[in-house]
């Protein structure tokens, strides 16, 4: 039988050719053209705001648009305000989100269809019509609850310092990229087994949320924090219409005047963006091989 099958295999001293998938020649240079054009997409317009902003009216290169960023008058305020609202969102989006999913996840499965199409809903309602509304409610205030505490509420919510109102906005706009990334990473792990060994050695439901489900969910945080603070420093719509200067706006406002500087800003911006994501990015693989090991 051996000889016999080795005397097909090997007849007329030609050996069977290995099948070839159909479409797989020449991949690589289609891969390579299709980085090409992306890199291209994003380098060009860059480099060119660079050279937008370094370049000298009478000619020759300057940095004094970058350098002179910190002392523009307003950016300090805009910025530190835009951070502020980031940090608070992000922290109030992800205490209501990370007990609603696992909630969801362990208690109530049945729900998971009706979470699902609720935190979808901040991306069926355009913006616009979102924030014409908030604008509607917030004039109920002076019209029909003066002096009372619903009045002083609505005005609190308001404050051109610290508007909460931007807030409690930004936290529905960025339910459903929170609600999504935390939801894959809760499907990636054993939840169920992890807070039941928590609970049978005495830990509460907040202790298990802390040293539990947070260092689960590590990267599924970080994902959806970074989201959420990327939202907030690029919003514009939403506080140009409510009339709040935040980033975005005082970018816009300055455009006008300093044409220059105002696209200086927005690309340290960009960039204080990436590195952002680039530190994310690290922080996860650097805490993974740790965790494997």
């Amino acid at each position: 039988m051996t000889a016999l099958a080795e005397g097909v295999a090997g007849a007329g001293s030609v050996a069977p050719a290995s099948p070839v998938r159909p479409g797989r020649r020449g991949s690589g240079a289609w891969r390579f053209a299709v980085l090409i054009v992306l890199g291209l997409y994003f380098v060009v317009p860059i480099t060119a705001s660079v050279l937008f902003t370094v370049r000298r009216g009478g000619g020759g290169v300057t940095g004094e648009f970058y350098t002179g960023i910190p002392a523009s008058p307003g950016f300090a305020e805009a910025f530190t305000r835009s951070l502020i609202l980031a940090v608070l969102t992000v922290v109030l989006v992800l205490v209501l989100m990370v007990p609603t999913v696992v909630l969801v996840e362990l208690r109530l499965p049945r729900l998971r269809t009706t979470v699902e199409l609720l935190t979808l809903l901040p991306l069926v309602l355009p913006p616009i019509a979102l924030v014409v509304g908030v604008r509607s409610v917030l004039s109920w205030a002076p019209d029909y609850f003066l002096n009372t505490p619903l009045a002083r509420a609505f005005f609190a919510l308001q404050r051109p310092s610290l508007p909460w109102i931007l807030v409690l906005v930004y936290v529905v706009l960025a339910m459903p990229f929170v609600y999504r990334a935390l939801d894959a990473g809760m499907r990636g792990a054993d939840l169920s087994t992890l807070t039941e060994a928590g609970r049978s050695l005495g830990a509460s439901w907040p202790r298990v949320l802390v040293s539990v489900v947070l260092p689960v969910l590590r990267t599924s945080v970080l994902n959806a924090s970074f989201l959420t603070f990327a939202l907030v420093l690029g919003e514009f719509t939403i506080a140009s219409i409510l009339g709040f200067e935040t980033f975005p706006t005082w970018i816009l406002k300055i455009s006008g005047s300093q044409p220059q500087l105002s696209v200086a800003v927005s690309v340290l911006a960009l960039m204080v963006t990436w590195a952002l994501l680039l530190l994310i990015s690290a922080l996860d693989r650097r805490r993974g091989p740790k965790e494997r090991s």
